[in-house]
């Protein structure tokens, strides 16, 4: 055990040298390593299985009740600062290394045939494997400072990853948006760390916790100045784990592979802000307002996603927004004091969406084919449907994930999200209402995710939803989107063709001014308009476009080898049933058993050493579990049946074909929570007008007060300078009659001058004579 914990800084390591090697072939040898590429992922690969290895070698040490174990070495020392580094093995610790190592070893596997024809398939495992390094390295730091910096690593890899597709336009905003947003949380959480090292004298997580305690029970230190610093700790965490008012990132970061989105979500990035309240938790536990805004930010995030996530129609953000709500459970949980509750619901959490996000890669793969490489269509759920049929595993997969995650027993989050709510209502009525109808709503959400995606009738080649389009977007960028119907090109567009080729020949003008659609489709197959196509495509774009990014015109237009998902490859389906075994069964490892006479659970038992006086009895029998959760199981089920009386698997009724699948709604309080949803609670517009126009008025104002106050004085001495020294220069040429006319004129101006003083002082004297 001694040389297993010594030899700990391993499982950060491994993964780090992968990714440094990887990198460092790539940038030094770039030919030679991409033609390895297949090797680079297997070196990836090994050193992240060695690490889960140790990993779970450690989970097995804390479980047979090992004590916390600290590995430390001098960093600087002087007589005003001392800082340590190394590593802080405890159950906490050993929880999150086995759920990083685990769920990141699947996603890698997954990974080499998602992203297999990729470009940068060997920058893609670079990245991944230095993000998995980031987060172990976030989870085994023993104090603030080891914990900020291995935060700003994890925060960079998820700037790279979700911005992997740089020359994609909205990839690229979408990670300075992730990018830009968390730079708030961790500046607040920088002036935090700094205030509780003021007050505590300590970086050291157990010292300053201990250190906090004993100032705050004798009322040594400031009770603003303690809640204010604890605050300003939270704001990182509310920032990474994308918590109200600092979530607005998340979803945009499926811009990213799904992959990728699978593992920031469940496991690493969105993961450390969890941690880190729940590392912190006993210096918060002491802070009853701080424990309080804890507590009411998880329930508005959680309560916010899932409305949010009713009627989102892109596959991946309605799981984005899951997310945000299922980290508002673990927040909330934490801010009422059910630690145990939270870390369960983290490690739950993190399988099923691991499970439901590769999903949906395996989806989202199988559907480009056939509607195009645009997100705008492989990731549309109105493209989709009756997927299990062509998808057994994938569907039912994605089904085991959906049931978790809405809390149907015997299923993982079942266990975790329903102690949250008992919890919730024993520590506040008004959270446990939000906790409940947030579970409600998260079974119609996720069902409704499910209905449409994967029963049903396959939507993708319908006319209907199609609009018989032959040409889609290139997964590298905006490209034009041609259609058989009424609108090929606009008068504008051929203008700026004929414009800019200086040549009007190759599309007659009858092709953009005819009402009749059979006059045009005999252009449809023709040369030249191929042509025209790669000019909209290729002028501006410098990536080449491969063939395999666009639908076949022949196919579309003559409506022959029409085309259906089929499953995924065996590697894709390899990590997808791995996951789904701890989807199913990992909860029991939370569940009461009655052993001679006591009823305990082993993670209970597990965390009792970090829960302390935070520990709440949970150690109830079975029956009583189960009893206390019909509430939660009813709300969850009746949200299902309203999904299934909407979005149901009955594909001959003729209402569903009727639905419009991007409001999902009918009626006028329907369509306004439709709008809301898919507007994002508008909070994105309401941060456009007062952050990005209110920067922008305040720029201009800055700026034309520069140019025209402080320039315009500087310049206005300078200009009534130059003139009154030519004037000087003019007046002094040598002639005497401009003298005389000078002087002359000079007089004149004396008199007026002394007229006027004169008059103004009788005047004066007049009416002081009164």
């Amino acid at each position: 055990m001694e040389f297993l914990y010594k030899n700990i800084w391993i499982v950060p390591v491994c993964p780090f040298v992968a990714s440094m090697s990887v990198g460092l072939g790539l940038f030094f040898f770039s030919k030679a390593t991409k033609s390895l590429r297949r090797i680079c992922a297997i070196v990836s690969i090994i050193s992240l299985s060695i690490a889960m290895f140790i990993s779970f070698s450690i989970l097995w040490q804390q479980i047979r009740g090992n004590p916390t174990y600290q590995l430390l070495w001098s960093w600087i020392f002087n007589k005003d600062i001392s800082l340590q580094i190394g590593f802080l093995i405890d159950p906490l610790t050993s929880i999150m290394l086995v759920s990083v190592t685990s769920v990141g070893i699947l996603v890698m596997i997954y990974s080499d045939s998602y992203m297999s024809h990729d470009q940068g398939y060997v920058r893609f495992f670079a990245y991944l494997s230095l993000f998995t390094a980031s987060m172990l390295g976030l989870v085994l730091s023993p104090n603030l400072v080891q914990i900020y910096i291995f935060w700003e690593l994890v925060g960079m890899c998820s700037y790279l990853l979700i911005g992997f597709w740089f020359s994609r336009p909205s990839a690229a905003n979408a990670c300075q948006k992730a990018f830009i947003t968390n730079r708030v949380g961790d500046f607040g959480l920088l002036l935090g760390i700094l205030g509780i090292y003021w007050i505590t004298g300590s970086f050291d997580i157990h010292n300053l916790s201990e250190r906090f305690i004993e100032l705050i029970d004798s009322n040594r230190v400031n009770s603003f100045l303690a809640n204010m610093c604890a605050l300003l700790l939270f704001l990182g965490p509310v920032a990474k784990s994308a918590q109200f008012p600092l979530h607005v990132w998340l979803p945009d970061a499926m811009e990213g592979p799904t992959p990728i989105s699978a593992l920031i979500h469940a496991a690493t990035m969105v993961a450390a802000g969890i941690f880190f309240v729940a590392r912190m938790f006993h210096l918060f536990e002491v802070l009853p307002f701080t424990m309080n805004i804890i507590s009411w930010v998880g329930g508005i995030t959680a309560l916010l996603g899932a409305t949010i996530a009713l009627a989102q129609k892109d596959l991946k953000r309605g799981l984005a927004y899951s997310t945000m709500s299922q980290l508002g459970y673990m927040m909330l949980a934490l801010g009422i004091g059910s630690y145990r509750a939270a870390l369960f619901h983290l490690i739950t959490h993190a399988y099923s969406k691991a499970l439901l996000f590769l999903g949906s890669g395996s989806v989202i793969h199988s559907m480009e084919p056939i509607v195009g490489y645009s997100p705008d269509k492989s990731q549309n759920m109105i493209f989709m449907g009756g997927l299990r049929k062509y998808m057994p595993i994938t569907g039912t997969t994605f089904l085991l994930g959906t049931l978790s995650l809405c809390g149907i027993p015997p299923l993982a989050c079942f266990w975790s999200k329903d102690e949250i709510l008992v919890d919730s209502w024993i520590s506040s009525a008004f959270l446990g209402w939000i906790a409940w109808i947030t579970a409600g709503l998260t079974g119609f959400y996720m069902f409704r995710m499910y209905f449409v995606t994967f029963e049903g009738d396959f939507r993708g080649n319908s006319d209907k939803y199609t609009d018989k389009t032959i040409f889609y977007k290139s997964i590298w960028g905006n490209l034009q989107t041609l259609y058989k119907r009424d609108k090929v090109f606009s008068n504008n567009s051929y203008a700026s063709f004929s414009d800019q080729t200086g040549d009007s020949s190759e599309i007659p003008e009858d092709f953009f001014s005819s009402p009749k659609i059979e006059r045009r489709n005999k252009y449809l197959n023709s040369e030249k308009l191929l042509n025209v196509l790669s000019y909209y495509e290729g002028s501006n774009n410098p990536n080449k476009i491969s063939e395999d990014a666009f639908v076949s015109i022949k196919r579309e237009v003559k409506n022959d080898n029409i085309l259906y998902p089929k499953e995924s490859d065996n590697l894709m389906l390899f990590s997808l049933i791995c996951l789904a075994i701890p989807t199913v069964f990992i909860g029991f490892i939370g569940v009461s058993f009655s052993h001679e006479g006591i009823d305990s659970d082993l993670l209970s038992d597990f965390l009792a050493p970090l829960i302390g006086s935070s520990y709440k009895d949970n150690s109830e029998n079975l029956v009583d579990f189960l009893v206390k959760s019909i509430p939660s199981v009813s709300i969850a089920l009746g949200g299902i049946f309203i999904s299934s009386s909407i979005y149901g698997p009955i594909s001959s009724r003729e209402m569903r074909e009727e639905i419009d699948l991007q409001k999902g709604f009918g009626g006028y309080l329907f369509n306004y929570l439709s709008n809301w949803s898919y507007y994002r609670g508008y909070i994105d517009n309401l941060y456009n007008v007062i952050f990005i126009e209110g920067t922008r008025i305040l720029s201009k104002s800055i700026c034309f007060f520069d140019q025209w106050i402080i320039d315009g004085i500087v310049n206005g001495i300078g200009i009534l300078s130059f003139f009154g020294g030519e004037g000087m220069r003019y007046g002094g040429a040598g002639r005497i009659s401009s003298y005389l006319f000078g002087l002359i004129v000079g007089n004149i101006l004396m008199l007026i001058i002394l007229i006027i003083k004169n008059d103004i002082l009788q005047s004066y004297e007049y009416f002081t004579s009164f």
